[in-house]
């Protein structure tokens, strides 16, 4: 019986481990995640900047 015990732990272990991975890498509705929307903030804040920019760089 104990060597039984000794096999569930890692079969646990596994399926614990399967289940975790399915949930972390599980499709987000919110669409907030994901490279795409990390590039697109990242060009809107590289457009803000250009833009502050170039009104310093006009003579007052």
């Amino acid at each position: 019986m104990a060597s039984l015990a000794w096999l569930l732990i890692p079969l646990l272990a596994a399926v614990g481990a399967g289940l975790w991975a399915g949930w972390a890498n599980r499709n987000r509705k919110s669409g907030r995640t994901g490279d795409n929307t990390e590039l697109h903030g990242y060009a809107a804040f590289r457009e803000a900047m250009e833009k502050s920019h170039s009104r310093s760089d006009t003579p007052a």
